[in-house]
C-alpha cells in the first residue's frame, strides 16, 4: 500500500487550498519528498497577485524548518529547480466562486488538468462563512475539472460537539442538528449573519465591536443547534454542503483530533505556532497557570500532524476515483492509544521541573504542579478565594470572560483573563468525555501493515506507535520550545 501510495502520485496534478497553514505544509513537504515526479502541485494562497503569492510561498512555506532534510538531501539548487517546475502558488481565496482566479487561461488548464482536490483550508475567526461555504466552492471548483478523481476535504473530529461514548465515523444529514432542535437551515444563518452585520454598520460600530458581537451571535447559533463553539458549528455545516452537493465526484472527510507536532517526519518535534493544548503546556512552563479547569480522567485526543499527512495520502489513494463514493475518517488517538490530561499534565510537571524555561530576569522559572478542577463551580469558587474576591464576584466568573474594570480588582485581572481565556477555548476538550472509533481508519492501518511489511514508517499513522511519555518528555515540549517559544 505504502509503494502503491507513491505511485499514486506520480503524474498527478494536485490542488492544495489551506496554504501556508500548518497541515497544508506539512502535506506538501510529504508529497515533494517522497514522489518528486507529481505532476504539478497548485497551491492556494490569499495574495493579490502572482508575484505576491510567490513570495508568500518562498517565505511562509519553503524558507521554513521543515524543508530541511528536503533541502540537505538533494541541495538547495535542486530543490529550488523542483519548486520551479512543479510547485503553481495561485493567488485565489475558498469564499469566492471559482476559487477568486481571474485568470481565463489558467482556469481552463486547471480545470483540464487537476486529478484530485485536497481542502485543508479554515478560519477560526467567528464572523465568516469560510468553513461552511468556502468547501462548497471548492466542490464546484472540483466538479469542472474534466479529470477529477477525488475531493479531500479535511474538517476535525470535534463536529460531534460534546457527544459522550463512541462517537462513529457518520457522515452528516443536511439539516441535522446535534440536540434535535428544530431542522438547521444553512441559508438562514448566513442571512443573519448579514444582517446583523449590515445593523452595525449602520450603527457605525468600530470594528472591535462589530468583531465581538459577530463572534457573541455565531456562538449563541451554535449553541442553539447544540455545538459548543462557531468553529465545530461552521464546520459541521461545510461537511453537510459538501455530502448534499457531491454528485457523483469521491469525497473523502478527514477528521483529525488535536493536531500536534512531528512524530517522525521530515524529523521530530517539528510545529508552528501554540496549538490545541499547547498554550497550556507554555502557561504553565512559563508558571502563569496555578490551577485549571478540566477533568484528570478526561481522554486528550492528540495527534501528530505527519501522521495525519500521511492518512491524507492514503485515504486519496484507496478512494480516488470510486464514483459516488463518500467517506469519513477519524485520524485521533483517544480509540487506540488513549492519554489523559493527567498524564498530559504529570509529564509536563516533569518536564519543567528538569528543564525549567528562564524568566525575564535570566534566573529558571521554578513550577508547582498546580491544582485541577473538574468543574465550573470549583473553578470559580476557587478563583474567588485566591484572589479574595467577594463572593458575588462568582457569578461574574462562569464561561464568560471577568471584563470588570474596578480598580480594585485591576492587579489580578490579567491572571484571571488568562486563566477564563483558556478554559473557554478548553473546555469543550478537556472536559471531553468521548472517544473517537476509528474503524474506518484502522482499515486503511490494516491494509498498509499486511500489504508492505517489509516498509517501515513512510506512511505510518497509527496511533498506538507513539509512546506518549517519551513523545511529550522528548519530542512535543521540546518542538515547542525550539520552534515556538524559539529558545
Amino acid at each position: 500500500m505504502e509503494s502503491n501510495c507513491v505511485h499514486f502520485l506520480q503524474n498527478k496534478t494536485i490542488l492544495v487550498t489551506g496554504i501556508p497553514g500548518f497541515l497544508a505544509k506539512v502535506f506538501l513537504e510529504k508529497i515533494l519528498r517522497v514522489q518528486p515526479k507529481v505532476k504539478k502541485l497548485y497551491l492556494l494562497l490569499r495574495s493579490v497577485n502572482n508575484e505576491s503569492a510567490m513570495q508568500r510561498f518562498r517565505t511562509e512555506v519553503l524558507e521554513k524548518d521543515l524543508f530541511r532534510v528536503l533541502r540537505n538531501d538533494i541541495g538547495d539548487a535542486s530543490l529550488n529547480d523542483l519548486v520551479m517546475e512543479k510547485v503553481v502558488p495561485i493567488p485565489g481565496d475558498i469564499s469566492i466562486d471559482n476559487l477568486g482566479l481571474k485568470d481565463s487561461n489558467l482556469l481552463e488548464h486547471m480545470w483540464n488538468e487537476i486529478d484530485i482536490v485536497v481542502n485543508v483550508a479554515a478560519t477560526t475567526n467567528f464572523d465568516e462563512s469560510i468553513n461552511t461555504f468556502g468547501p462548497l466552492n471548492v466542490l464546484n471548483f472540483a466538479k469542472k475539472c474534466v479529470k477529477a478523481q477525488l475531493l479531500l476535504h479535511v474538517s476535525t473530529a470535534y463536529v460531534c460537539g460534546e457527544k459522550s461514548g463512541l462517537l462513529q465515523e457518520k457522515t452528516f444529514r443536511m439539516g441535522e442538528t446535534l440536540n434535535g432542535n428544530g431542522k438547521l437551515v444553512i441559508d438562514t444563518e448566513l442571512e443573519l449573519m448579514k444582517q446583523k452585520l449590515k445593523e452595525l454598520q449602520k450603527q457605525d460600530c468600530s470594528e472591535e465591536e462589530i468583531a465581538e458581537t459577530m463572534k457573541d451571535l455565531g456562538m449563541s447559533r451554535a449553541k442553539l443547534h447544540g455545538w459548543p463553539n462557531t468553529y465545530v458549528f461552521t464546520k459541521s455545516m461545510g461537511e453537510m454542503l459538501l455530502g448534499y452537493h457531491r454528485e457523483n465526484l469521491p469525497l473523502v472527510i478527514i477528521r483529525p483530533t488535536m493536531i500536534t507536532s512531528t512524530f517522525s517526519e521530515p524529523f521530530p518535534g517539528w510545529i508552528e505556532g501554540l496549538r490545541t493544548i499547547d498554550s497550556v503546556i507554555v502557561a504553565f512552563g512559563k508558571g502563569r497557570l496555578k490551577c485549571f479547569l478540566a477533568d484528570p480522567n478526561s481522554v486528550l485526543d492528540l495527534i501528530p500532524v505527519d501522521m495525519v499527512a500521511n492518512a491524507m495520502v492514503m485515504a486519496a489513494a484507496i478512494h480516488a476515483g470510486e464514483s459516488g463514493s463518500q467517506t469519513v475518517y477519524h485520524v485521533g488517538s483517544s480509540c487506540k492509544n488513549p492519554i489523559t490530561f493527567e498524564q498530559l499534565h504529570d509529564l509536563a510537571a516533569r518536564y519543567f521541573a528538569k528543564s525549567p524555561l528562564v524568566g525575564r530576569d535570566g534566573s529558571p522559572v521554578i513550577v508547582s504542579k498546580g491544582t485541577i478542577l473538574s468543574t465550573m463551580a470549583q473553578f470559580s469558587f476557587y478563583i474567588a478565594l485566591r484572589y479574595k474576591l467577594p463572593l458575588q464576584m462568582l457569578r461574574l466568573i462562569n464561561i464568560v470572560y471577568p471584563w470588570w474594570n474596578g480598580n480594585k480588582y485591576k492587579d489580578i485581572d490579567r491572571k484571571i483573563k488568562l486563566a477564563m481565556r483558556l478554559v473557554e477555548l478548553y473546555r469543550p476538550y478537556v472536559l471531553f468525555k468521548g472517544i473517537f472509533d476509528d474503524m474506518n481508519t484502522e482499515r486503511v492501518r490494516f491494509k498498509r501493515r499486511e500489504i508492505n511489511k517489509e516498509i517501515h514508517g513512510l506512511f505510518e499513522f497509527d496511533p498506538k506507535s507513539i509512546n506518549w511519555d517519551d513523545y511529550i518528555m522528548n519530542i512535543h515540549i521540546p518542538g515547542l520550545i525550539t520552534y515556538v517559544l524559539k529558545k
